[in-house]
């Protein structure tokens, strides 16, 4: 069972990083520094002091970025890749007791994908916001990101099976939508 619930937080935990890259990190920093979470073996630097005060000024100026016309945009097309790459790393910071000929390409495929896809959702609103109000609207959509990262990040940490839940619905809703979106373009 304890499997089970580091994979759903895990999981919680890069469709966060999908949202926002170090928001999740700033969370399990602070969780793993006072204690409310262990980490996998090689990553315990994570819970570090220096890990923590650096995460949370990347954090702050990630969130700040964001709210800048163009920067959101430059951001967006270095976040995709770089989504994938940390969904991975935290996803193998969850994942305490697996072996890592198992963990590894778990955390590629279900962190590294789970990260991947959500942030294309992300890009895909900011693309409908500046082409539906001229970029007026990113500020709202950076925003709202930002507070579904540390809200998903913080429910990963205290309630892993919900958040492994929220995060299974956000890739069928994505999935769902790019399958539909294919439809259309065919038609």
């Amino acid at each position: 069972m304890d499997t089970l619930l580091a994979l759903l937080l895990g999981l919680g935990l890069a469709a966060a990083v999908g949202l926002r890259i170090f928001v999740p990190f700033l969370v399990i920093s602070l969780a793993a520094h006072t204690g409310h979470l262990e980490l996998a073996a090689g990553q315990e630097w994570i819970g570090t002091t220096p890990a923590l005060v650096m995460f949370a000024t990347a954090t702050l100026l990630e969130a700040a970025a964001y709210q800048i016309p163009w920067v959101d945009h430059l951001l967006d097309m270095a976040a995709g890749p770089a989504a994938a790459v940390c969904g991975t790393v935290i996803m193998a910071s969850a994942v305490v007791e697996l072996a890592p000929l198992i963990k590894w390409p778990v955390a590629i495929i279900a962190g590294g994908g789970t990260a991947g896809l959500i942030r294309g959702l992300g890009s895909g609103a900011r693309a409908t916001s500046t082409v539906t109000t001229g970029g007026v609207a990113n500020p709202v959509v950076a925003a709202g990101e930002t507070a579904g990262s540390a809200v998903l990040s913080v429910t990963a940490v205290a309630l892993p099976v919900l958040a492994g839940l929220l995060a299974l619905a956000l890739v069928a809703a994505v999935v769902k939508g790019g399958r539909r979106l294919l439809r259309r373009r065919r038609v």
